[in-house]
């Protein structure tokens, strides 16, 4: 989720190989992540070849921030200097 972040949305292609991840890899989670109302895909074409754009939803910007805000939470005291 976190690399659809940046964007209003991204080609499937460009988010695969920003992920690292397969094809289907990649289709599955976003089918899980599209049913849990984090992900929502859009099917078109460019020229006459098929193409799909994921985007998050608000829900699942929402979810995403408060991911980052709890890994904070448990990272930060990690890096703070130990008290003498």
């Amino acid at each position: 989720m976190a690399v659809l972040a940046p964007s209003a949305e991204m080609e499937f292609a460009t988010v695969r190989d920003l992920s690292n991840l397969s094809d289907s890899a990649l289709s599955k989670q976003a089918a899980a992540l599209e049913a849990a109302g984090y992900l929502s895909q859009r099917k078109g074409y460019v020229g006459r070849r098929p193409r799909t754009w994921l985007s998050l939803t608000k829900g699942g910007r929402t979810a995403l921030r408060a991911h980052i805000a709890a890994l904070r939470a448990l990272i930060d005291p990690a890096l703070d200097e130990p008290a003498p």
